[in-house]
C-alpha cells in the first residue's frame, strides 16, 4: 500500500506538472513594442506567434508575422494565429471584440517606473513564471538606471532637459517613466508632473521654458528648430541638442526592460552636454 501511494503521488505531481504547462500560454500576440521586449527578456520570447508592426527588439521578433498596430490591430490576422493570449496596450482599439471571439486578452500599459514593474510581474504571472523571475529582471533594469545615474560627475547635476516624444509635439513630463529616469539621472525636467506623463504643449512653452538641453529622436526632429521663437532659445543657438538614431530611440521610449539602456543613452547626451553655463538654465530670454 505504502508503494502504491508513493507512485499515486508522483503520478499526480507529473499530471500537476503536466498541467501547468499546458495551462501557460504557448502562442502570445504581442500589440505593443514594449510588452514584445518583455516577454522577451522573461525567456519566453520562442512562444510569441506575431507582433504589432513596431515591434524590432529582439531581432528574431522580426520575423513574426504583423498584426497591425494598438491604432488598427488586424482581428483577421490576429484570430487566425490561434493565440491563446493577446498582449495589448489598454488603450488599444478592438479589445472587447477579441474577447467576444472567445480569446484571452491582457491590457497593460505602463507610464511610471512604479507601473513597469508591476506589469513585468504581470507578464510573468500570465506566461506561467514564478514570481522571482520577473523580480530579477525589473532588479537588473533598476540596477542598470543606477549605474547610469552613477556615471555622471556633480557638474551634470541640475540641467534643466526637454524631451519631446513626437512632433504634435507631446513631451516626456516628470510623471512619465522617462521624467522619472531623468530625474535619477539628477537632471530637471521643463515639463512639471501636474501636465501629466505625455503632455501635448505649445511650442511656445519650451520658449518660456527654456532648458538648457533639449532631446528628440530623428523621427521627430524635422523642423523642430524653425518652430516660433525657438531659434532665440541658447540650448539651439548652441546647439546643445540631442537627436537620437530610431533604434536608441526606441530604447528610450519604451517602458520595459531596455529601459536601464535608455538610462546609460540619456546619460551619455548630458554628459556630452554637462559644461552649461549658469546663465542658460532657465530664466526669461
Amino acid at each position: 500500500m505504502k508503494i502504491f501511494g508513493v507512485r499515486h503521488s508522483i503520478a499526480f505531481l507529473l499530471a500537476l506538472s503536466a498541467w501547468a504547462a499546458h495551462a501557460a500560454p504557448q502562442r502570445i500576440v504581442s500589440l505593443l513594442p514594449s510588452l514584445t521586449e518583455s516577454v522577451c527578456e522573461l525567456g519566453a520570447c520562442s512562444r510569441l506567434v506575431g507582433v504589432d508592426r513596431y515591434s524590432n527588439w529582439p531581432a528574431s521578433v522580426q520575423q513574426l508575422p504583423r498584426v497591425g498596430g494598438g491604432i488598427d490591430p488586424n482581428i483577421e490576422a490576429i484570430v487566425a494565429l490561434k493565440p491563446d493570449l493577446v498582449l495589448m496596450a489598454e488603450s488599444t482599439r478592438a479589445a472587447e471584440r477579441l474577447q467576444a471571439l472567445g480569446l484571452k486578452v491582457l491590457m497593460l500599459e505602463p507610464k511610471t517606473h512604479e507601473q513597469v514593474q508591476v506589469v513585468m510581474a504581470k507578464v510573468g504571472e500570465a506566461l506561467g513564471f514564478a514570481p522571482a523571475k520577473a523580480e530579477q529582471v525589473w532588479r537588473n533594469v533598476d540596477a542598470g538606471v543606477s549605474a547610469a545615474a552613477a556615471s555622471l560627475p556633480e557638474h551634470a547635476r541640475g540641467i534643466r532637459v526637454y524631451f519631446e516624444v513626437n512632433r504634435a509635439p507631446y513631451a516626456a513630463g516628470e510623471s512619465s517613466f522617462i521624467g522619472q529616469t531623468l530625474k535619477r539621472l539628477g537632471v530637471g525636467n521643463v515639463v512639471p508632473a501636474e501636465l501629466g506623463p505625455f503632455p501635448k504643449l505649445n511650442p511656445e512653452f519650451v520658449v518660456r521654458a527654456n532648458p538648457d538641453l533639449i532631446m528628440v529622436g530623428q523621427r521627430n526632429v524635422q523642423g523642430m528648430t524653425e518652430r516660433p521663437g525657438w531659434q532665440r532659445l541658447p540650448a539651439v543657438r548652441e546647439q546643445r541638442i540631442c537627436i537620437f538614431n530610431s533604434d536608441d530611440e526606441d530604447a528610450i521610449v519604451r517602458p520595459g526592460p531596455r529601459m536601464a539602456e535608455g538610462a546609460r543613452l540619456l546619460a551619455q547626451c548630458i554628459l556630452k552636454h554637462s559644461n552649461v553655463t549658469p546663465t542658460s538654465r532657465g530664466g526669461a530670454l
